[in-house]
C-alpha cells in the first residue's frame, strides 16, 4: 500500500479543488487524483459566475481573499425584448446579496494554489483510476502515475469529483441509484472574442432567436446564441456569428472582434439519486448536470463540496455519521430547485423569441412572464433571489 490517508478526492475540478481546500484546513488528509496534467486543468476554459452562496462558503472557511480577490460584483443585468433594453437590478431586489463576475478557470487556478501551497497532496496525469471496496471499512483507490507504475491508496472515504463521465459514478452498482434525465432539444454555440465588453451582462430576445452576451475583462466577451441540435461549429464561421449577434441583440453596429473560441453547449439535465453509495461520494457534475441558463452549475458544485466536507468532518473527527448519511438529501434538494430555476428561466428566454419550434402561443406565455419580472415586486423578488443564490 502506497498511501494511507482520510479521503480520495477523484478529479481536479471547482468541486474537487474546493473539497480538498475545506478538509485541509479542518485538519484533515486528502489525496486529489486528476487524470489530466496540471497545466491542462489551469487552462481547461468554463465560463462561470459564483453565485452569494457560493462566496459565503469561502468566506465561512477563510479562503475569500485567496479566491475572491477581485471579483467584480454583479449589480444589474440587462433583458432586451427585440432591440428595447430593460434593466432588472439583482441585488437591489435580493437584499443586497450578489453574485461575483469570476469565470470557472480562475476559481480552479486559485483553488489549486492554495491547496499546493498548503501543502496539499495533488497528483496529476493518474491514469487507469479504479475504486475497491466502496461498500466495505476501508476503500482502496489504485491508478497508475505519469511513469506508468501503479499506485494504491487506503481511504476512509472517496469523493468522486471526476465529473459527468468519469469513473466514480460508473463504480456504483447500476441498481443503486435512479437516473433522471431531460434533453431539452434546443442548443447553444458559445463564442469567445476579443470585442468590448457590455456594461451589463446581457440576455437577449428576440424573433431571430435568444443570445446573450456576458464580459470577460473589458475588452473581452464571451457570447451565447441559440442553435438547432443538429448544428456543428463548422455551420456557424464568424460571418455568421457576427450577423446573427447583432441581429438578435438589436445592435447593427454591434463591433466585431477576433472570435479566439468557439463550442458547442449541450442543453440538457441530468441527476442521480442517491448521491452516494457505501463510502463513496459523488459532488458536483458526476452526480448532477444543470443546463447554463442561471449559471447554477459550478454553484451546486461548490455547495455539494462545503455539505461533504462538514459532514466528513463530523464523522471523522467527531464520530458523527448524521450529515454524512443526510448528505445525499441535503445536496439533492438544492439541485432540484436549481434544476426547475434553470428550465423555467430557459423556457422563458427562449420561447419568447423564435416561434418556429414551440409556437405563438407559447411565445406570448413566455413574454408574459419576461413582463411580470417587472410589473410583479413578489415575481421580481423571487427571481432576483434565484439569481443571487440566497435561495
Amino acid at each position: 500500500m502506497d498511501l494511507d490517508t482520510s479521503v480520495v478526492i477523484v478529479g481536479a475540478g471547482p468541486a474537487g479543488l474546493t473539497l480538498a481546500n475545506l478538509l485541509r484546513r479542518s485538519g484533515l488528509n486528502c489525496v486529489v487524483l486528476e487524470k489530466q496534467s496540471r497545466s491542462y486543468v489551469e487552462r481547461r476554459q468554463r465560463a462561470g459566475i459564483l453565485d452569494h452562496h457560493s462566496a459565503s462558503i469561502f468566506e465561512e472557511w477563510g479562503l475569500a481573499d485567496q479566491v475572491l480577490a477581485g471579483a467584480p460584483s454583479d449589480t444589474v443585468i440587462e433583458i432586451r425584448v427585440d432591440g428595447v433594453p430593460r434593466y432588472f437590478d439583482v441585488p437591489g431586489l435580493a437584499g443586497g446579496k450578489h453574485s461575483r463576475l469570476l469565470p470557472q478557470q480562475f476559481v480552479v487556478q486559485r483553488l489549486l494554489d492554495a491547496y499546493v501551497d498548503g501543502g496539499g497532496d495533488l497528483r496529476t496525469d493518474a491514469s487507469d483510476v479504479t475504486l475497491h471496496g466502496i461498500d466495505g471499512d476501508r476503500p482502496v483507490v489504485t491508478y497508475r502515475d505519469a511513469a506508468g507504475a501503479e499506485r494504491r491508496v487506503s481511504c476512509e472515504y472517496v469523493a468522486g469529483c471526476d465529473g459527468h463521465h468519469g469513473v466514480t459514478r460508473q463504480s456504483m452498482p447500476k441498481d443503486a441509484f435512479t437516473t433522471y434525465s431531460y434533453d431539452h432539444g434546443i442548443g447553444w454555440i458559445t463564442v469567445l472574442a476579443d470585442a468590448p465588453a457590455p456594461r451589463y451582462p446581457l440576455f437577449a430576445v428576440s424573433q431571430h432567436g435568444f443570445a446573450a452576451q456576458f464580459p470577460r475583462g473589458p475588452r473581452a466577451s464571451r457570447y451565447y446564441l441559440q442553435r438547432p441540435p443538429s448544428d456543428a461549429v463548422t455551420d456557424w464561421p464568424d460571418h455568421r456569428v457576427w450577423k446573427q449577434l447583432r441581429a438578435r441583440l438589436g445592435d447593427p453596429d454591434l463591433p466585431a472582434g477576433p472570435i479566439t473560441e468557439k463550442a458547442l453547449v449541450e442543453m440538457r439535465s441530468f441527476v442521480v439519486d442517491p448521491m452516494s453509495y457505501g463510502r463513496l461520494h459523488l459532488v458536483g457534475d458526476a452526480a448532477h448536470i444543470i443546463t447554463p441558463m442561471g449559471g447554477k452549475g459550478m454553484n451546486l458544485a461548490l455547495a455539494d463540496a462545503d455539505a461533504l466536507a462538514k459532514a466528513l468532518v463530523a464523522a471523522l473527527k467527531d464520530g458523527d455519521g448524521a450529515a454524512l448519511r443526510s448528505y445525499s438529501a441535503t445536496c439533492l434538494r438544492r439541485t432540484w430547485d436549481y434544476q426547475e430555476f434553470s428550465r423555467w428561466m430557459q423556457e422563458m428566454m427562449h420561447d419568447a423569441g423564435d416561434d418556429t419550434v414551440t409556437g405563438p402561443f407559447r411565445r406570448e406565455l413566455a413574454r408574459a412572464r419576461l413582463d411580470r419580472l417587472f410589473t410583479s415586486p413578489a415575481a421580481a423578488t423571487l427571481f432576483a433571489t434565484m439569481m443571487a443564490g440566497t435561495n
